[in-house]
């Protein structure tokens, strides 16, 4: 047939298309099945309460103090300050009392709130230093808001920071804050070992009996000296005279602490 001209698709680079359509063929359903378990697994998960690192979240974009709580800075000079999905899963909801005022200002963990769940209480301190803009007031009225949307709803205070830069360099950022959350969700475990122990013999409130994961919420089951333990060792918090500062760690009670 004059001007039609036939080409064999194998004679070319035909069999190369073939074979990465052939490819995507089988990668796509397996990809789809697998995200379908993880999605799945994940849902077993916080059915069952169990809490796993999987479950933590971990923005990429904002910084993690040691003391778990977070800051991020907008462009106009002003952080937003709250606390961390890990400490919210393990304490379950609470409510706030002693909030700071606008205008106040605050030194590097210096007190910012206190939270408490069933009469067990929480100081929760400032991971940076300025003065303080503005609160949440939607917090007082709505809690539950600070568990479901930490970063986002759930911020606590809007601070006016004055060392920025040199506060923060000690902080979690990216991979680094989804590592060191991961790390402490262990030592959390193993804090539970030694703590439960001995302020609470029975740990079968905290630990599932099949698998030995961790439940969500696991200090709402526990007794008031366990938050305290859980408090000087996770949450930074200094004692309340000066010169008592470190003896947390020679074995002075809690009457040094406020």
């Amino acid at each position: 047939m004059e001007g039609f001209t036939y080409h064999n698709i194998f004679d070319t680079k035909g069999v190369e298309y073939l074979a990465i359509i052939a490819f995507f063929a089988i990668l796509i359903p397996f990809w789809i099945i697998l995200n379908r378990q993880v999605r799945a697994t994940k849902q077993l998960q916080r059915k069952l309460g169990i809490l796993t690192a999987s479950m933590l979240k971990i923005p990429q974009g904002i910084f993690f103090s040691t003391n778990h709580m977070w800051t991020h800075l907008d462009s106009k000079g002003i952080a937003k300050v709250g606390a961390d999905d890990l400490l919210l899963h393990l304490t379950g909801e609470v409510k706030f009392s002693k909030l700071r005022k606008p205008g106040e200002i605050v030194q590097k963990e210096d007190m910012l709130a206190v939270v408490s769940h069933n009469g067990k209480q929480l100081r929760i301190v400032t991971p940076i230093s300025g003065e303080i803009i503005a609160v949440n007031a939607l917090l007082q009225q709505n809690p539950e808001m600070l568990n479901d949307d930490p970063y986002q709803k759930g911020w606590m205070y809007k601070i006016k920071p004055s060392r920025w830069i040199a506060e923060t360099s000690k902080c979690y950022i990216a991979e680094e804050a989804t590592g060191w959350s991961v790390k402490e969700l262990e030592r959390f475990k193993d804090f539970l070992a030694t703590s439960v122990q001995r302020y609470a013999p029975e740990p079968t409130n905290v630990i599932l009996q099949d698998g030995g994961e961790l439940i969500d919420q696991p200090l709402s089951a526990l007794p008031e000296d366990v938050w305290k333990d859980f408090e000087h060792s996770f949450l930074g918090t200094k004692p309340k005279y000066p010169h008592f500062r470190g003896l947390e760690k020679s074995g002075y009670g809690p009457e040094y602490y406020q």
